[in-house]
């Protein structure tokens, strides 16, 4: 079973537990969070990653600013609410799950007013839990949908004891939800039932999440891996190695556009060229109705020192300019099916995703 990547230890008085992901994979060490600046700080550093998982932080950073508010000041309570809940949602902009889990806290917090706020504090704190039970339903549904999608994909050689084979892109494993990952759902469930499976792992360059975080996570569970470097994909695509390509997503527009981690249009387009499908593995948590099309997600700008200085040691010019986005934008006509909880969409993406939602969950 993959490890758990955050979870709330204690009662009221608790904290938040989290493995800090900076410090893979030379050391497993957990972090406990008791305080919403260093919740902020957790996320926007990225000791905390993954679309899922940062927005159950976030809930679970909401509460920790509000539950010492006054329990006879409701106003005060709300204020504070607000003011967590914007800072928090300015630590990473491109994820919507995010500013999901935030609303989803407010709109809590809006509906229960005539109660006392200590009781609204304990509805917090249960909802931001009740968000790790459902990641983890969400993410198996997502893998029973995406292995039987994997499984239905021709071979790209007929050698039958040859590993089903797939390569993923940054780290959309456990690590990037509570437990079980979105990407590499299908990939635990193929394990756990004995399917002979493969996995090529991107580098992900410049954070190196493919190689310091979904590499361990896959070998600590006995999951067999190559690691690759970025600018490898397409010789291991053409010498026909991979029989699929999935990925995980931080948002999805409404006509079907993927926004990822840098470098995810790439390998898109190179399945293309090369004739593999590209999966997206899609939470409806992910998947923001308001935004017609991926040219209107916001994409994150990160320092240059990621670039000219990774992990400590120089490797460009000083002075030298950087352009360092965390995101890139797939556009859907590269997307060969979005893998959701509810079922595997295929083009057209408004048409599907229209469907999926209905007026009460539209927008979420």
């Amino acid at each position: 079973m993959p490890v758990k990547t955050i979870e709330w230890v204690g009662g009221q008085d608790g904290v938040a537990r989290m493995i800090d992901q900076t410090l893979l994979p030379a050391e497993l060490k957990y972090l406990d969070v008791k305080d919403v600046e260093t919740m902020w700080e957790a996320i926007k550093t990225l000791r905390i990653r993954g679309a899922p998982a940062i927005g159950i932080a976030a809930a679970f950073g909401v509460y920790l600013a509000v539950r010492n508010t006054p329990g006879d000041d409701y106003a005060a309570f709300k204020a504070e609410l607000d003011r967590a809940a914007d800072y928090l949602g300015s630590a990473r902009p491109t994820a919507v799950n995010l500013f999901w889990a935030l609303r989803r806290i407010q709109n809590l917090a809006a509906a229960h007013t005539h109660e006392p706020v200590p009781a609204i504090q304990a509805r917090i704190l249960d909802e931001a839990k009740r968000m790790i039970d459902e990641d983890n339903t969400v993410c198996r549904a997502i893998g029973e949908f995406g292995l039987q999608t994997l499984l239905e994909q021709p071979r790209r050689t007929s050698t039958t004891e040859r590993p089903l084979t797939v390569l993923t892109h940054c780290n959309a494993g456990g690590l990037a939800t509570a437990q079980w990952g979105t990407a590499l759902a299908p990939i635990y469930l193929a394990a756990e039932r004995g399917i002979l499976i493969h996995v090529y792992v991107d580098e992900t360059r410049p954070l190196l999440q493919g190689a310091r975080i979904t590499a361990w996570e896959l070998q600590q569970a006995g999951i067999p891996v190559t690691l690759i470097t970025d600018n490898m994909a397409a010789a291991v695509m053409a010498q026909g190695r991979i029989d699929a390509v999935i990925v995980g997503t931080d948002r999805v527009a409404a006509n079907g556009d993927v926004a990822n981690k840098i470098g995810t249009l790439g390998v898109a387009i190179l399945a293309k060229e090369f004739g593999v499908p590209f999966y997206v593995a899609a939470p409806t948590s992910s998947i923001d109705m308001q935004l017609e099309s991926g040219d209107l997600i916001p994409i994150e700008e990160r320092k240059a020192e990621e670039v000219t200085e990774g992990f400590g040691r120089r490797t460009a010019p000083v002075g030298v300019a950087v352009y360092n986005p965390a995101f890139d934008v797939t556009p859907h006509r590269y997307v060969t099916a979005l893998i959701t909880e509810n079922g595997v969409l295929r083009p057209p993406y408004t048409e599907a995703l229209n469907r999926l939602f209905t007026p009460t969950t539209a927008g979420m």
